[in-house]
């Protein structure tokens, strides 16, 4: 029967799994790594915090998408605050740990970071959703967006412990990991290779939706005049889909792949040495989010201005946009690039169709 070492601190297992010590992060590395999450993390926290009251505050903003959105913003809050945990006991503060709360910084992490990707998965559904059907916004009721909601923090909540209920190797040392000297490498295959699978999953869905707003863009292109935005148009889209994906994959795919790498127990790949720089890059995503989901929409960008600025705009102005809604303008031929570039995140396409309805109207 194999010993268990509930007891232990976290320097017996340190020494158990042979991890490399040598490259101590004391002094000047442990200074900028500190330096650089504490910045990021005073970002995250101030624009994070303003996306949530942009969608407080403003009624137009009460729509399924919105509601996701700022809850993808409390997700990248919630891991600012678990990468200010992890700052104040990492270094040589790890050693001194107790199980329990190397799980809790663990768990925190593992919570924000799931919570973070499965609200991006959700919000690439509910884009997919809306712009198939031409729409502004999805069918999804305030009820079924809470239960969305719901599930998103269970699903994060439930990964963040799947470790501490018992899948790690505190009965069989011989399983740990490298860089999570208490994880089983099983866990850490199969936590890598699932994230990996839904960003597979998300790398499709903008693929189709690139593909049906190429295909939309082409019809609009037949009817404006002038050869300029037809040019500008494929390259608009482009941006803004490898903008929404680029952004993903170099924050993440470093650190899941490194953890893959632990799993599959590879002890030649140097994977001590990179491992807090790719915790960092993982990071940035929760700081690129709200810039790449929410500054692009003007009225959003707007609104938080005038929270930051405490002042507002011209009342004309504000009768103008009133009659507008955010982003969604069926605009003349020389912005027609600009508008369906906004439409990949907006979710609406103003095609010949919907001008043949408003004329109706």
């Amino acid at each position: 029967m194999n010993e268990c070492y509930y007891d232990r601190r976290m320097d017996f297992f340190y020494n158990k799994t042979n991890t490399d010590t040598v490259d101590e992060w004391t002094g000047p590395k442990l200074i900028v790594v500190l330096c650089f999450g504490t910045f990021f993390c005073l970002f995250i926290f101030v624009s994070n915090s303003l996306v949530i009251a942009a969608v407080v505050k403003n009624k137009r903003f009460h729509f399924p998408f919105y509601y996701l959105l700022a809850n993808l913003a409390a997700a990248d809050f919630f891991a600012g605050i678990a990468y200010v945990f992890l700052m104040f006991n990492t270094g040589p503060v790890s050693k001194t740990l107790t199980v329990n709360r190397w799980f809790l910084r663990q768990g925190l992490l593992d919570t924000s970071l799931t919570a973070s990707l499965v609200n991006l998965l959700v919000i690439a559904v509910e884009r997919h959703m809306s712009i198939m059907r031409m729409k502004i916004h999805s069918n999804l009721t305030k009820k079924r967006v809470t239960f969305l909601i719901i599930s998103i923090w269970a699903i994060a909540i439930f990964m963040g412990a799947v470790p501490t209920l018992g899948w790690n190797c505190l009965c069989d040392i011989t399983a740990c990991s490298s860089l999570a000297p208490i994880y089983s490498r099983s866990y850490l295959v199969f936590w890598s290779v699932l994230n990996l699978v839904v960003f597979c999953i998300m790398v499709v869905v903008y693929i189709r939706i690139y593909m049906y707003v190429q295909r939309k863009t082409n019809v609009l292109s037949s009817h404006t005049s002038g050869s300029i935005s037809r040019r500008r148009t494929p390259v608009k889209l482009m941006k803004t889909v490898m903008t929404l994906l680029g952004a993903f994959v170099v924050c993440w795919t470093p650190g899941l792949v490194v953890l893959l790498l632990d799993g599959l127990n590879c002890t030649h790949c140097g994977i001590q040495h990179v491992k807090r720089w790719f915790l960092l890059l993982a990071l940035l995503n929760s700081v690129m989010n709200p810039i790449i989901y929410s500054y692009k929409d003007d009225e959003m960008w707007g609104t938080m201005r005038r929270m930051i600025c405490c002042s507002s705009e011209d009342r004309s102005q504000d009768r103008h946009s009133s009659r507008i809604p955010s982003t969604v303008l069926c605009r003349s031929t020389d912005t027609t690039g600009q508008y369906i570039e906004d439409s990949i995140i907006q979710g609406t396409i103003c095609g010949k169709g919907d001008l043949g309805e408003k004329g109706n109207s």
